[in-house]
């Protein structure tokens, strides 16, 4: 198929169009690609205004740079890095951050952030240029490459934030928020309600203070007085993440979570959570015993891939499947933390937990 460029001409718009249709039954994601073909017909049809267009071609190219790029490390995990663009080199926050990026790219994984300034600035020295992916947007101030990825493959220059808080979540195996703002606060409320409602990982969020800092400390004292204390939230929805200044909990917090946990998803009604090693039948009924509440039937039982998981790249990995009620988020962190500490006498020394 020729370049986005041909479109220039309805000729060669025509031409790729008809041998998109002459592929289209061996393509591999064949029904997904004729959905999303059979909704640009229906709004083509429809009247819609030119700055409606105008959104939607903008978001799509946003997001072909994305899939482009992350396709060829789909199979490594990273963290994403937030925090204030404001918060110079000489800071503790910023000299925290480098400490940290170095370290979790030490372990294996890459690191994502804006792409910008300060704490984005500090998780790129962290990590190098190559364990980097920078994520920027443009804005009238605050927001120039930082000179740590500037002019580097892995930097997208994003239109919109909707495209890139997408791919800062979406590509993510962890999440790291250090200080910040109005937008450092919007992330971390923005991660907490996607990982609240199910719409988000589960992947471990840690929220780190330079040491003896009490930023997050004090963030986290006004989730319990505040939200928790009068039923807002959950009791147990602080299980969501990690609060700490330390540098070693946070790297182990990351680490801890895939040490035996992979990955999940849903087929149909069930929660497919696929462990990088199998548990005994005593431990899957400790979990039926302390996690019964969290099912809205049956029991959580061990499986081999579904047969609705033919084409996925775990399918030799074994599994727990449970009709999960979808709610009790924070109750399902503290599972996966439990079945992290049974299995762990099980994985080998040489494992790989950045490896998705």
């Amino acid at each position: 198929m020729t370049s986005s460029a041909s479109f220039d001409t309805l000729e060669s718009l025509q031409a790729d169009i008809a041998e998109l249709i002459d592929r289209l039954p061996t393509l591999k994601n064949q029904q997904l690609i004729k959905q999303a073909l059979a909704t640009i017909v229906r709004l083509a049809d429809s009247d819609i205004e030119r700055l409606d267009w105008k959104i939607l071609s903008a978001s799509l190219a946003d997001m072909e740079r994305g899939f482009q790029l992350f396709y060829a490390y789909r199979h490594v995990r990273k963290v994403t890095i937030f925090g204030s663009a404001r918060l110079a080199p000489e800071t503790p926050e910023y000299h925290m951050a480098v400490q940290f990026a170095r370290a979790v790219t030490q372990l294996g994984f890459m690191v994502m952030t804006g792409g910008g300034g300060g704490i984005m600035q500090a998780g790129h020295e962290g990590a190098g240029r190559e364990n980097s992916f920078g994520l920027n947007i443009q804005l009238p101030f605050e927001q120039q490459a930082n000179p740590f990825i500037e002019g580097d493959s892995k930097l997208i220059n994003f239109k919109y934030f909707f495209t890139r808080k997408l791919f800062l979540l979406k590509e993510s195996d962890a999440v790291a928020l250090f200080p910040g703002g109005f937008g450092t606060q919007d992330e971390a409320f923005e991660c907490m309600t996607l990982s609240q409602t199910g719409k988000f990982g589960p992947v471990p969020l840690v929220l780190i203070d330079r040491p003896g800092g009490d930023y997050w400390r004090s963030w986290s004292t006004y989730i319990d007085e505040q939200l928790v204390a009068k039923g807002l939230v959950s009791p147990d929805d602080p299980s969501l993440y990690t609060v700490t200044d330390n540098l070693d909990v946070a790297c182990n917090a990351i680490t801890r979570f895939y040490q035996v946990y992979h990955s999940s998803r849903y087929v149909g009604d069930q929660l497919v959570i696929r462990l990088t090693t199998d548990l005994s039948n005593a431990e899957v009924e400790k979990l039926n015993a302390d996690f019964s509440d969290i099912l809205v039937k049956g029991k959580i039982e061990k499986s081999q891939a579904l047969s609705q998981e033919g084409q996925d790249e775990t399918v030799g990995l074994p599994r727990l499947v449970l009709y999960f009620n979808q709610r009790d988020l924070g109750r399902l962190y503290q599972m996966i933390a439990t079945i992290n500490k049974m299995g762990i006498h099980r994985v080998e020394e040489t494992g790989h937990p950045e490896r998705k």
